[in-house]
């Protein structure tokens, strides 16, 4: 324990202690934006079906543009991109909350959380980016490798845990415009924090390797596009889950409940995120990767025959264990995969096949809900699980990177750095971790809204 503790000391020694803190509280918004736009527009307009409109088109927002800024990034260095969303963030989730006021129609509201998701900023695959970049820089070990993204992924745990919860009380002491202004202020105080650290320098950006005349550019490993699918079917599991959850409470009269009931197994996740830092390099991606995806199974097949509000606060706190190690070993196989100057790219890539996941099977598993009770939602949980571990399974992982760069790297606090000469993180072998989180909130079933984020939750 005490040695585990020394590595964490060494990675804040390698972000300094402000990054963590400006990159926690500058992914809350990304929390707190889809569930508390779903109870403001669901509250102004009283129309459920016009609240799941403008929580999907922000979720496809995110989806469809999270992999442009990742490479925005990836060239022109994170600083400007951040700095940049974040103000258009913030200037169009406070254009959310007037025009939810004001009582917009559906479309120009749809459209506004459409910008909405196209401007996060994309604060944790960018954090988890350049805290490798910083380690790698500093010549760290594979343990200091491994607790940097484990502590990344609790960070993202327990933002996509407090998020919701600070939603759901300032919508029951005032007004859920109240939490969207208050994560307006957040993306706007703490993202351009995250962007003005000195650490940004590390990942100032540079134009794409140069490569012979007719040569095309190297597609990702084909591992990479398998993590991918893995990562949508966790956020369909995600989403089975959640409507699953907001059936069951329903049914058994304690729908304030269901967002308690999830957090739990957020909880447990970003304890277990938190330890992997301690797990030993010998038990490699592979092995992590179809571990996790079988314990997602068995773990969530008990879901199909609750029906007591204990017995799903047990199961789903319990199914919490199997969350962080998938999510982890999923980014640190993509960061292991790609090019160095593609990886904001990629891991934003994988953020967005997550909430893109969710979105998908929230719809579906509303229906089920519908059609044969919480059983049927919980059954697209257990379907995306089974589907995940079968790739998992089939999947060729290399055993070691598919190509070694040296990169040079600065250290952001010399005085003596030339502008522009910064590139991303090396591809030294190191058997890296990544993280994952998870989008926010528990809509009611058949709420076509998912959880948002860097990764859906």
């Amino acid at each position: 324990m005490l040695g585990t503790v020394n590595t964490y000391r060494k990675v804040i020694a390698l972000t300094g202690p402000l990054l963590p803190v400006f990159s926690f509280f500058a992914r809350l918004p990304v929390a707190m934006s889809q569930f508390g736009s779903v109870l403001l527009v669901a509250e102004t307009s009283g129309s459920l079906a016009t609240a799941g409109i403008v929580g999907g088109t922000l979720s496809a927002g995110q989806v469809l543009f999270g992999p442009v800024l990742g490479r925005l990034a990836d060239r022109h260095g994170q600083r400007p991109v951040v700095l940049g969303a974040a103000v258009v963030n913030a200037v169009a989730t406070g254009t959310l909350v007037a025009g939810a006021l004001g009582g917009l129609d559906t479309v120009p509201l749809a459209a506004i959380g459409a910008v909405t998701g196209a401007s996060v900023p994309l604060i944790g695959p960018l954090a988890r980016t350049r805290s490798v970049a910083l380690a790698h820089r500093a010549g760290a070990g594979e343990d200091v490798i491994g607790a940097v993204h484990s502590l990344e992924g609790t960070m993202d745990e327990v933002s996509f845990v407090i998020g919701p919860a600070l939603v759901g009380v300032a919508a029951l002491a005032a007004h859920p415009a109240v939490a969207l202004g208050g994560a307006a202020a957040l993306v706007a105080v703490f993202g351009t924090a995250f962007a003005l650290h000195p650490t940004a320098a590390v990942t100032a950006g540079g134009p794409a390797p140069e490569r012979p005349k007719g040569e095309r550019r190297s597609r990702p490993a084909g591992v990479v596009y398998s993590v991918r699918g893995s990562l949508f079917l966790q956020g369909a599991m995600f989403g089975g889950l959640q409507a699953g959850i907001a059936s069951l409470t329903e049914r058994l009269e304690v729908s304030g409940q269901a967002g308690i009931v999830y957090a739990s197994n957020g909880v447990v996740s970003a304890v277990v995120g938190l330890a992997l830092g301690a797990l030993p390099a010998r038990f490699g991606l592979r092995l992590r990767w179809r571990a996790a995806t079988g314990a997602a199974v068995l773990l969530s097949v008990p879901l199909l025959f609750t029906g007591s509000l204990w017995g799903l606060y047990v199961i789903v706190t319990v199914l919490g264990v199997a969350v962080a190690p998938h999510l982890i070993t999923a980014f640190a196989l993509t960061e292991r995969h790609v090019e160095p100057a593609r990886l904001a790219e990629s891991m934003a890539f994988a953020a967005s096949s997550l909430v893109a996941g969710q979105a998908s099977a929230l719809a579906l598993s509303g229906r089920m809900a519908e059609w044969h009770g919480p059983s049927g939602a919980f059954a697209v949980a257990v379907g995306a699980a089974s589907l995940s571990f079968v790739l998992a399974l089939v999947t060729r992982v290399p055993a070691g990177r598919t190509q070694t760069v040296t990169a040079s790297v600065p250290d952001p606090r010399s005085r003596t750095r030339e502008p522009g000469d910064a590139q991303g993180a090396d591809a030294r072998g190191v058997d890296a971790q990544g993280a994952g989180g998870r989008g926010a909130g528990t809509p009611a079933a058949g709420t076509p809204a998912a959880g948002s984020g860097y990764a859906g939750r």
